[in-house]
């Protein structure tokens, strides 16, 4: 019996992801070390893919 293929992740939107990053930011008081760093660049990724899914969907992305 074939198995039924996983759904799809959903993707949160850039704006959302954009303020996690700036929060982040402003608590560690700009400078990221550590696990700071690596939480950083998981949501800069996630942040990538939110907006080019976006603008696949004819979204309007602005910049911070």
């Amino acid at each position: 019996m074939p198995s039924s293929p996983l759904p799809e992740p959903r993707v949160r939107p850039a704006a959302v992801v954009n303020e996690e990053i700036r929060a982040l930011v402003r608590a560690e008081g700009g400078y990221l070390y550590g696990a700071a760093r690596s939480r950083y660049e998981q949501l800069v990724a996630e942040w990538t893919v939110a907006v080019q899914a976006e603008r696949a969907c004819g979204e309007i992305v602005e910049a911070a």
